[in-house]
């Protein structure tokens, strides 16, 4: 494992392994147990689009391991003045240990692995969230043992999240299905390739997908740089919502999870939310031990 570019790009026991690295990770932070795994090392995080979680969980991730992470927003690099990503990429491996990236084109996180010769780490892309859906895997694995027999079921967009999502399920052995509207999709090829290799279900019946289902998914109706298409988006995803009346159909011990940030009473409603706020706020900080043990993975 060179990059995280995309959970394409892993095997099964690639996902495994990091999986048992944050396991090992989290216990050790919460017994006060401080290790120096990347003593000396030198994280870039650069970010063309905002950020709560991916910013704090990777300063501090960096932090705890004993290294130094530089925060790099676009707007004060010449990335954001037009300079080639294959030169930034370039100039940043003669300073820098490892680059986290969160941006829009999953191309340019490409780009900087391509051309640079250090890791790379796909913070976000409009294609995919590798580092959000290994911290939900890790999760998912703590509230129910294993990924065995399970069923995940996502309710709305069919954006990044899903496209990670079904990925991550797929490889770890789970069945999933998607219930979006017509034209929000996930990528065509993620789902051919979902079909061959695994229980794959795509529908416009949010009661269809959510039955028997384990663990239900849900995100906001429209992401960075949709803003534009908000209200489109809302009349769209009417009945795409996670509420108490589609959970009836889900398992009765399902958990809910949610990427963050939530727009309650659009994709998700309070109660729900509120009841299931345990296993999505544990979600959340699972994203620093997913992502210190992608870092260890690396850069060590």
């Amino acid at each position: 494992m060179r990059h995280l570019l995309k959970l394409q790009d892993l095997t099964r026991e690639d996902i495994l392994s990091i999986l048992n690295l944050a396991d090992q990770l989290k216990f050790e932070r919460i017994n006060g147990v401080q290790k120096d795994y990347l003593k000396g090392k030198k994280m870039g995080l650069i970010f063309q689009k905002a950020s709560t979680r991916t910013r704090v969980s990777f300063e501090v991730g960096i932090y705890e391991l004993g290294g130094y992470g530089l925060f790099l927003s676009s707007n004060d690099l010449q990335i954001g003045r037009g300079e080639p990503v294959q030169d930034t990429a370039r100039v940043l491996s003669r300073y820098l240990d490892g680059i986290m990236i969160r941006t829009f084109e999953q191309q340019e996180v490409e780009d900087l692995a391509k051309y640079g010769s250090i890791p790379v780490i796909n913070g976000l892309t409009d294609y995919a969230h590798p580092c959000q859906v290994l911290a939900d895997l890790m999760t998912v694995r703590e509230y129910k043992g294993s990924f065995k027999g399970l069923k995940m079921a996502f309710i709305g967009d069919g954006n990044n999240m899903a496209n990670s999502l079904i990925v991550g399920c797929i490889k770890m052995g789970m069945s999933f299905a998607i219930a979006c509207p017509k034209g929000y999709e996930p990528d065509a090829a993620i789902m051919a390739w979902a079909k061959e290799n695994g229980d794959f279900t795509i529908t416009e019946s949010v009661e269809e997908a959510i039955s028997g289902a384990d663990v239900v998914y849900t995100d906001v109706w429209a992401s960075m740089g949709q803003e534009s298409e908000r209200l489109k988006r809302a009349e769209a995803f009417k009945g795409y919502q996670v509420n108490k009346e589609c959970m009836t159909y889900a398992k009765p011990d399902a958990m809910v999870m949610h990427c963050l940030p939530a727009h309650r009473g659009e994709e998700i409603t309070e109660d729900v939310f509120e009841a299931h706020a345990k296993e999505i706020f544990d979600e959340a900080e699972n994203r620093l031990h997913a992502q210190k043990a992608v870092m260890v993975k690396l850069l060590k």
